[in-house]
């Protein structure tokens, strides 16, 4: 198997991706029950060669198929082809991998005009005086 290339600087070599051969679930007739087409990935970030900066934002990041203990896990069962189900899932990876590339863009801190302020209070006062004129009138 060929190093998983996920830009032009970060490669993955093959030893750092476990990838097993389970049974699919679901319904499929004999094959399903007697051949493992499913493939389930793991991938450990913390013992990877990935950058460290690269490291802390997927462990950072809030996805389903990484664990607590920092290993990306996918289950790939979409094909009756085991390996299909492996590309997939190694494209699943690398998809995962390139979107914690990217790096986020500083949030820039801004207020709101006095206009708006003053626009946000007005629109209150008037609801205010929508509600008051609901109340039962008094004698």
């Amino acid at each position: 198997m060929d190093p998983l290339r996920i830009t032009d600087t970060i490669t993955i070599p093959p030893s750092e991706i476990e990838l097993t051969a389970i049974r699919s679930q679901g319904a499929g007739g004999q094959n399903v029950n007697k051949v493992a087409t499913g493939i389930h990935l793991r991938f450990s970030i913390h013992h990877s060669s990935l950058p460290d900066e690269l490291k802390t934002r997927l462990l950072n990041m809030q996805d389903n198929r990484i664990s607590k203990e920092g290993v990306i896990i996918i289950k790939s069962q979409q094909t009756r082809s085991q390996e299909q189900n492996r590309l997939h899932a190694l494209q699943s990876l690398k998809s995962l991998l390139l979107l914690a590339t990217t790096v986020p863009k500083p949030r820039k801190r801004t207020r709101p005009s006095k206009s708006a302020r003053a626009k946000r209070v007005d629109t209150k006062k008037m609801r205010g005086k929508i509600k008051e004129l609901r109340q039962k009138v008094t004698r």
